[in-house]
């Protein structure tokens, strides 16, 4: 049969990202407190392609990860990705999985234990011969305005913040280790079980430790910068207030000496 996506375009234009996305696949990722933890990712995976050819082979990105045994790793994904390079002929890929992760978290004062789920993802690319993977973790936690608590003579405003960290990594880093991070950077953590008596810890706990939105990302960003296997990490912090019609943010990117090396 005719090879169409082989032949020439009516354009001859290369197309820096062509693949397949919204495609579903279990994954296996580790888990510190149960060795193994089975979820699904959300799968985006795309290839270069050069200007002399109308099309990609779509079905070879799904036969690629058809063959992926599931267990989400370093090897174990930049194996996938070298392999849809090779099976499209392409000399860039690029691959991103999202997908919750669920940790059991026990409630502060009555120890209640109920799941929490994290949006991660973790996205990689080969651009030529050079690999690069980055891991990103999303963090529910809750500030208390300090110029609201230091101005009224009653209560101040709070809500939830929302502390995203992405970072590349010299080695293995627990998606844990990445969540104690940014709930240390917030007023209090989130929890999804309380107790009065925890509502009471929660509340009281938060109101003692006010936090700007540029006060998380300053914290977070300054736990990154010392981590030894961080090499690189962004914090982006979205606090969803409570008496305004919009969302205060605040940013920060760093690199560590570690980077490159």
């Amino acid at each position: 049969m005719r090879d169409i996506q082989s032949g020439p375009p009516d354009v001859a234009i290369a197309v820096d990202r062509v693949g397949i996305k919204n495609f579903r696949l279990p994954l296996v990722v580790r888990d510190r407190a149960r060795g193994r933890q089975h979820t699904v990712a959300e799968v985006e995976l795309s290839v270069d392609l050069p200007a002399r050819f109308k099309g990609t082979h779509m079905s070879r990105f799904v036969e690629a990860l058809s063959g992926f045994a599931g267990e989400l790793d370093l090897v174990s994904f930049r194996t996938l990705l070298s392999d849809v390079r090779e099976r499209l002929e392409a000399q860039n890929a690029h691959m991103t999985l999202r997908f919750p992760y669920f940790l059991a978290k026990a409630s502060p004062a009555s120890g209640a234990e109920a799941l929490m789920d994290y949006a991660c993802q973790v996205s990689g690319e080969f651009v030529g011969e050079k690999f690069r993977q980055t891991l990103t973790v999303c963090v529910p936690v809750m500030t208390v305005c300090p110029c609201s608590l230091a101005i009224s003579d009653q209560g101040a405003h709070s809500q939830r913040a929302m502390v995203t960290i992405s970072c590349r990594l010299s080695h293995f880093v627990w998606v844990e280790e990445l969540v104690d991070i940014a709930e240390a950077a917030g007023s209090s953590p989130v929890y999804a079980l309380l107790k009065r008596e925890d509502e009471k810890h929660v509340t009281e706990q938060a109101f003692a430790n006010p936090t700007f939105v540029e006060d998380v990302a300053r914290r977070a960003a300054s736990a990154l910068s010392v981590h030894p296997r961080v090499t690189w990490y962004r914090v982006e912090v979205e606090s969803f207030e409570s008496i305004h019609n919009h969302s205060a943010f605040a940013g920060i990117e760093g690199r560590n000496d570690r980077e490159g090396r």
